[in-house]
């Protein structure tokens, strides 16, 4: 493992994440996550050409799913 890069398991992922480090937050495959960026599924955004994810936006996402909304 790269020096800088910490494991999803340490409960420190940085608030904004690359399509890699969102898809190892989230125990998804970098192209599930791309598909649910794509379709809208998932909360996320474009910097430039690149898919970045917010922290806390997908833990509020997530929290919605396990109650129920969408």
């Amino acid at each position: 493992m790269p020096q800088n890069e910490r494991p999803p398991e340490s409960g420190s992922s940085p608030e904004v994440m690359d399509i890699r480090g969102a898809a190892r937050y989230l125990h998804l495959s970098v192209d599930t996550l791309y598909r649910y960026a794509c379709w809208g599924h998932i909360p996320a955004f474009k910097l430039g050409n690149r898919w970045r994810f917010r922290r806390s936006s997908l833990e509020k996402w997530m929290q919605e799913l396990e109650n129920g909304k969408k």
